[in-house]
């Protein structure tokens, strides 16, 4: 690790010494930790890890102070945390603790959980319960039929939601997220003073590093609660009014969203819900994010800022910077890291990289550059553009490549279009999928898809449209968690009438 890097263990323990009666976890109600009590609290958990004999640590929490203390016990330890979120389904958390090889976790949600792990045959051999912070937390140790062999320095290893029942498992050491952490510190400009409100669940990497990480690293103050108590429940379910409460009332003045939680954020404020006072940070991330989205926020006042990352990377590689913003891109690259593109654009990443999958010890896909599938380009004040996802360009029987989030980019800067996935491959023409603004008739749909189409290259152009039968979402498993269209669920469910606008096309050429 490089020695410019303090690590987090080593700024809680200067805090303790310097300002000792300083928050520096809030949970619920009146729960507060002091740095001073932070350390003592790790150190305890330290020696309750270390009694169990764990080889891969699980946790399975929702958000609160006695997370915080266990992901960072395990950092002291040197042990690998698996994070588990709730909203996986069983059979996402039984591959992860074998994929893993995870032989004691940590829970919350004992019943929950044990009824997940049984329906897939999952033996546990010890069970106790002990108090952490102001939480009761079970210790399950589990008949680990497989020892995983991870990389070695393996400290966090983070699954996406996958498409599947079997997603990757990242491995990452804490070098990368330190590195990473220490650069947000710069960008953000984090300062003692802050209040971080964590919305997103803890299991996520981002909000890992820039809800935890970064607010300790600058002696702030992390605000952990439940996710019911600021609006969340499991990955999709948005309460706003719980929302708008929970950023008011902790004074927070930064905090991570995804692209549909802004949405919610700046359509509450639009209505009439107040703004909330502290902020001056919001980051937004996870997915594409709307220039118009985005411009709706700043004309809010909102201090809300893109960036991107990928959790290869050890989360975030490009943020826009406080002091200029520059909507429409990704931000300027962190300070660690260096990019560079290949032949078509692909973008390459160096400064935190993965040290490897879970299950792969040969690890050939990390290279010194990692290829993060993103096709994009720097202007010429050097922020970065992300164009299309690599592997979802299409090419026309013309021949001619499309990069539909491009397409769906313009779509959706429309105020009658909610959502838009494009199709075209080996047609003639592109045709999509429209979820409508709310109260917008077809016909404005029609005029903004002619308006739009006057913008772009024929081959890109948008001929015909259809009728989506409901909104993306996650519960149609039309969107990810964080917002991404899944398009070969939606392809799925529309190929059909796809099918039939193509053939009417033909007819009436004929």
């Amino acid at each position: 690790m490089n020695s410019q890097y303090q690590s987090t263990l080593t700024a809680i323990a200067q805090f303790a010494a310097e300002s000792p009666n300083k928050i520096a976890l809030q949970g619920r109600a009146t729960e507060t930790l002091t740095y001073a009590d932070l350390v003592v609290s790790i150190e305890l958990t330290r020696y309750r890890l270390n009694r169990a004999n764990a080889n891969v640590l699980g946790i399975a929490m929702d958000n609160s102070p006695a997370w915080a203390i266990v992901d960072l016990a395990a950092m002291q330890l040197n042990l690998p945390v698996v994070p588990l979120p709730y909203f996986f389904s069983a059979e996402q958390t039984a591959h992860a603790i074998d994929d893993a090889g995870i032989n004691v976790v940590l829970s919350d949600q004992p019943i929950l959980f044990k009824q997940m792990l049984d329906l897939y045959g999952k033996k546990i051999l010890q069970e106790k319960q002990y108090l952490i912070g102001d939480k009761v937390l079970t210790e399950l140790i589990l008949d680990s039929e497989k020892v995983s062999e991870l990389p070695a320095g393996t400290a966090k290893i983070t699954y996406t939601s996958g498409t599947t029942g079997k997603p990757k498992g990242v491995c990452l050491d804490a070098a990368a997220l330190n590195r990473v952490s220490h650069s947000l510190l710069e960008v953000t400009k984090a300062r003692p003073t802050d209040r971080h409100l964590n919305i997103l669940p803890l299991s996520t990497l981002l909000e890992n590093i820039a809800g935890l990480y970064v607010p300790l690293l600058a002696g702030a103050t992390a605000i952990l609660m439940p996710s019911s108590q600021v609006g969340l429940t499991g990955a999709t379910g948005l309460n706003v009014a719980t929302m708008m409460e929970a950023l008011n009332a902790s004074k927070a003045t930064t905090t991570v969203l995804t692209p549909e939680l802004l949405a919610a954020l700046v359509t509450a404020i639009e209505s009439g819900y107040s703004k909330p006072p502290y902020l001056r940070f919001v980051a937004v991330g996870g997915a594409s994010v709307s220039p118009q989205l985005l411009n709706r926020a700043a004309a809010l006042g909102l201090p809300v800022y893109e960036g991107y990352g990928l959790s290869e990377c050890a989360s975030v590689v490009a943020l826009n910077p406080p002091y200029s913003n520059k909507i429409g891109s990704v931000g300027k690259t962190l300070p660690h890291v260096a990019i560079k593109f290949s032949g078509d654009g692909e973008i390459l990443v160096k400064g935190a990289s993965l040290l490897g999958y879970t299950g792969d010890t040969n690890n050939e896909q990390c290279a010194e550059y990692f290829p993060t599938g993103d096709i994009g380009h720097f202007d010429d004040d050097g922020y970065l553009y992300i164009t299309a996802r690599k592997k979802n360009q299409f090419i026309t029987s013309f021949g001619r490549n499309v990069a539909p989030e491009w397409v769906e980019r313009e779509l959706t800067m429309s105020p009658f279009i909610a959502q838009a996935a494009v199709f075209g491959e080996a047609r003639p023409w592109n045709v999509a999928i429209i979820v409508p603004a709310k109260n917008a008739i077809p016909a404005e749909v029609d005029m903004s898809i002619a308006e739009i189409n006057q913008s772009l290259p024929d081959y890109a152009r948008v001929s015909q449209w259809i009728l989506a039968e409901a909104p993306f979402s996650p519960q149609n498993n039309q969107l990810t968690s964080n917002g991404r269209i899944r398009r070969i669920t939606i392809w799925q469910q529309y190929q059909q009438k796809i099918d039939e606008k193509y053939k009417e096309q033909s007819y009436a050429v004929l």
